[in-house]
This record gives C-alpha cells, sequence and structure tokens, in this order.
C-alpha cells in the first residue's frame, strides 16, 4: 500500500481503538505515531514530532498554571463567587460556565481559557453537589464557540481571513466573526440547558472522590463529631488548617496517652480533640468523642490543627491514616498564600496571548517558570499537575493530522468532493464542503482541516462566480464544530479525565449542537456574507 492508504488505516484503527475504550488512550496515540514511522509514512523525527509541537508544550504549561490557581486558592473563591451569584442550581450554574467560557476564549486561546476554568468548574461543581461530567463538555464546547467571537479567538480565524484576502476578496474584521459567533454561543448555551442533563452521563472521575468539601461544611461537621467550639476562621485560615487522622494499625503511637491541648512529637501539632474509635466498655460508644485523656489504639480518630506544610507532612507518616489529604482542604481555603502572585502571572500571560507578543507558547514557559521562581509552586508540584495522558495523547496523534496532508490522502477526499459538488448551487457546494469538514475534524485539528478544504472552498467560490466571503466564514464556523469526539480538539481532551469521560460520550450532546452549526453554516452565514 502506498503512505495514504497506510494513512487511512491508521486513522482507522486508531479510531476503533478509541471507541473500544479496551486501550489506555496514551498506548493508541503512541501506537499512531509509531505505526506512521514503521509503515514508512512519516520519519522517525517526524513521527515523534508531536511531543516537541508547541501547542503540547502550551497545553502542559496551562496545566500548571491552572495548578497554580488551584493550590493558591484562587480557584475556590471563584467557585465561591459563582456559587453566590448563581446558587446551587444546574441551570444557571449552566448558563454562567457557558458563558465564562465563551468571553474568556474570544481574546485568549482556547486551551487557555478551558485550562483557566476547569479547576473552578470542578469546583463549582463539588459545591453545588454536581458531578463534573454534566458541567465540562458544557465547558469545552462553549469555549469552541467563543473562539467564533473574535479574530484572535483560533487560529483557524486568522487562516481564513488571510484566505480570502488572498483570493480577490477581503480580510474579515476583528469583531465581525461574533455576527455568527453570537448567535451560535446563545444557541450552544441553550441546548446545553435543555439537553445537557439528560445526553451527559453521571460519572464520577477518580479525583472527584476526594475532592476536599466546603471548609464551612467541614468546619461544621468537625464541631458536631468533635464538639470543638471553633467557628470556621480558626479551624482553616491561609496558614494553618485542622487535620482528622486515624491511627494506623502497628502504629507506634498505640498505647500512648494523650489529650486536647497536647502537641504532636515532631512537627508539634496542637491535638484539638480525640475519638474512640470502637466500642470500649459501657462508658465510651463507638465514634463518640472523649473529654479527658484517651489512651490510643488502631482505629482511633485524632484531631490536630497546624501549618498547612506540617499537616502535609503529618499525613504522609505512616503512623495515621489522614481521612482527607491536606492539600485537598488547602486548596479548599479562598485566596491563600501565593493566590496574588498567581494571579499576577495570569494577568501577564492573558496579556501576552490577547496582544500576541510573544508566541502562545512562550507565554506559557514565562508563567509556568515564573510560578516557580516566585515559590507559588515547587518542581515536583509542576511535574504532578501536568496530566500527561492529555499530552501523551495530543503528541502522538499531530503526526497523523501532518500525514493526512503531506501523503495526499486530503487531497484524494477532496478530489472526490469536487466530483461530488460538479456545478451545483451554491448552498449545495457549501453544505457538502462544511459536512466534510466537520467529518475531518472529528479525527485531525480543526487548524488543519481547514488549511486543506480552504483552497478547495475557494476554487468552488471561482467556479461558481461567488463570493469566498460565505464560503471561508462557513468553514470557519464548520470548523469549530468538533463535537463528536474526544480526540477532535484539545479542550475536548483536557476535559476527558476530570470528567470521567469515555471515548463515546460527546456525540450524544455533541450532535445536535453540530447540526446546528451545519445549519448556521449553510443558511445563515449566506445571509450576513451574501454569495
Amino acid at each position: 500500500m502506498d503512505s495514504a492508504a497506510w494513512t487511512f488505516v491508521i486513522l482507522v484503527a486508531a479510531v476503533v481503538a478509541f471507541v473500544s475504550s479496551r486501550v489506555p488512550l496514551a498506548i493508541v496515540a503512541l501506537g499512531v505515531a509509531v505505526s506512521l514511522w514503521a509503515t514508512g509514512v512519516l520519519t522517525l523525527p517526524e513521527a515523534l514530532s508531536g511531543f516537541g509541537d508547541p501547542t503540547v508544550i502550551f497545553i502542559a504549561t496551562l496545566f500548571i498554571v491552572s495548578e497554580a490557581l488551584d493550590s493558591t486558592g484562587v480557584t475556590a473563591w471563584l467557585g465561591h463567587q459563582v456559587i453566590r451569584r448563581a446558587g446551587s442550581g444546574r441551570g444557571r450554574l449552566v448558563v454562567i460556565v457557558a458563558l465564562l467560557a465563551a468571553a474568556l476564549s474570544a481574546f485568549i486561546s482556547i486551551n487557555g481559557a478551558v485550562a483557566a476554568l476547569l479547576p473552578v468548574v470542578v469546583v463549582v461543581a463539588v459545591r453545588a453537589g454536581i458531578v463534573p461530567s454534566k458541567l465540562l463538555i458544557p465547558l469545552a464546547f462553549a469555549a469552541s464557540a467563543g473562539s467564533l467571537l473574535t479574530l484572535a479567538g483560533t487560529p483557524v480565524n486568522i487562516v481564513v481571513s488571510e484566505a480570502a484576502e488572498a483570493a480577490g476578496g477581503r480580510a474579515f474584521g476583528f469583531f465581525e466573526f461574533a455576527l455568527v459567533g453570537a448567535p451560535l454561543v446563545i444557541a450552544t448555551t441553550l441546548i446545553v440547558l435543555a439537553w445537557g442533563d439528560r445526553l451527559l452521563p453521571e460519572r464520577v472521575a477518580e479525583h472527584f472522590a476526594d475532592a476536599a468539601p466546603d471548609p464551612r461544611s467541614h468546619a461544621r461537621t468537625l464541631r458536631d463529631a468533635y464538639d470543638v467550639d471553633l467557628d470556621t476562621g480558626s479551624l482553616f485560615s491561609v496558614t494553618e488548617g485542622v487535620l482528622e487522622v486515624l491511627i494506623a494499625p502497628r502504629s507506634p503511637l498505640i498505647g500512648r496517652t494523650v489529650c486536647a491541648g497536647m502537641t504532636t512529637r515532631g512537627e508539634d501539632l496542637v491535638i484539638l480533640a480525640v475519638r474512640r474509635g470502637e466500642e470500649d466498655g459501657p462508658n465510651t460508644s463507638r465514634g463518640a468523642a472523649v473529654a479527658g485523656s484517651l489512651t490510643l489504639r488502631a482505629g482511633d480518630a485524632v484531631l490536630v490543627q497546624g501549618p498547612w506544610d506540617a499537616l502535609d507532612r503529618y499525613a504522609a507518616s505512616p503512623d495515621v491514616i489522614a481521612v482527607t489529604a491536606p492539600r485537598s482542604l488547602q486548596r479548599a481555603v479562598p485566596l491563600g498564600r501565593g493566590a496574588r502572585r498567581s494571579l499576577v502571572v495570569l494577568a501577564v500571560m492573558v496579556v501576552l496571548l490577547a496582544t500576541g507578543l510573544v508566541p502562545p507558547v512562550v507565554a506559557g514557559l514565562l508563567a509556568a517558570g515564573a510560578l516557580v521562581l516566585s515559590g507559588v509552586l515547587t518542581i515536583p508540584q509542576t511535574y504532578r499537575a501536568v496530566s500527561w495522558t492529555t499530552v501523551i495523547l495530543i503528541a502522538g496523534m499531530v503526526p497523523l493530522s501532518s500525514a493526512f496532508i503531506s501523503t495526499g490522502a486530503a487531497s484524494s477526499v477532496a478530489d472526490v468532493v469536487l466530483g461530488v459538488i460538479g456545478d451545483s448551487s451554491p448552498h449545495v457546494a457549501l453544505l457538502v464542503l462544511c459536512v466534510l469538514t466537520m467529518i475531518l475534524g472529528q479525527f485531525i485539528s480543526n487548524v488543519a482541516t481547514v488549511l486543506v478544504v480552504a483552497p478547495i472552498a475557494v476554487a468552488v467560490a471561482d467556479g461558481l462566480d461567488a463570493s469566498v466571503l460565505p464560503f471561508l466564514m462557513a468553514l470557519t464556523v464548520a470548523g469549530a464544530a468538533a463535537f463528536l469526539t474526544p480526540i477532535a480538539t484539545p479542550v475536548n481532551l483536557m476535559v476527558m479525565q476530570p470528567g470521567g469521560y469515555r471515548f463515546g460520550d460527546y456525540w450524544r450532546l455533541g450532535l445536535p449542537l453540530m447540526v446546528v452549526f451545519l445549519l448556521a453554516s449553510v443558511l445563515y452565514v449566506p445571509l450576513i456574507w451574501p454569495f
């Protein structure tokens, strides 16, 4: 087989593996890269080029920025603000999340917008008692719709604007995209609001089970359980917190007598209260707080207070079992240590992205470096912050997009399309081109897809003696409708793991959205930009 045929085979095999969910996503992506080399489609450096791709590196830096906002309590504060204004009702939260995502993605990259809002949405979901899987796909889809609001929303907008000018038309204005983008943002929000709850899965990701409770609610629980007469502010603050631990089996602490007011050895944490873990005679029932001293044994619970770093070290000791991870509790404290530095770094990154003074990947690398140098994050924290499954998945799939173009596979598809279109009416030609764009966009990047289809659209417009503006604007809309698979866009992948999604979870809500985008491309766009 020739290189183009091998590219099609590898694409189909990858899609089957993704849909089956039997092979880990990262393994499938690595298999794609290796297969492209093994079949001679790409050289080894080309097959592995995704791991040095600027977009992939940029996404990795966004995870680091997101971790800084999360660990310093910025996301907790934002989540609290959203909850306070919107309440805990799903409908109002969906509207606010969608509009925030759309507005932010209009001025910085879609990837940056989703990375900034992802932890906020998870916190909001926790506070509202909603599983994140009900809000994270809407976040990604709304961000894609929001990219149609301005010229800077996505590189696709710049590509089609330059293509329109080069083809003898004119460049699109900065806010001209909003003529179609604004109605689509509204339509996306309404569809998610009406059908999202039924079409999205109720699935709990692994990290969601460990999500920290609201500090106020958690403080009330501890007060009731231990009879500790302290308010929320004294239990959880920027510098100190409270941790509930259980005495581990075979712990050297077993047999020691403790009471409230004592300090732990080593970390000097203050013991606030103790509880008996099981029945101990007629006067001490299981789970009851003990007012006086208590001789510890396995399963007893101890409530300790102290600096966050000391609590973290204490929780890591094999002598005790932490009921909730200290880092998780610390994240729930609004605007903690390092919050201001994180916000300054974020603001500078947003300015760099919005103005285009440096490439996005450079803005991301500068932000990640500044967070480490300013002491907001440690190097180990940055490594843990990156979702390596997402990074490897995107890096492995990038070469497939390149192969699709370089081998002529894309040209083969284009020839078939031209044969189907013939001398049809502009609307029919537009329909075929948009359907092709949407299909390709589910498996290769929308930038690559539009780069492939744009020359075809220009040729068709010229053949029909029609303006190129409606054709190229329609391609922009169709390119943004990458809603059926998690590999369609980086943001779809970014929400996959936090939402606990599977490959087949996207199309249920994505399909009706794609129909709306297709109708907008074929029927609405020519009304604004006539043939």
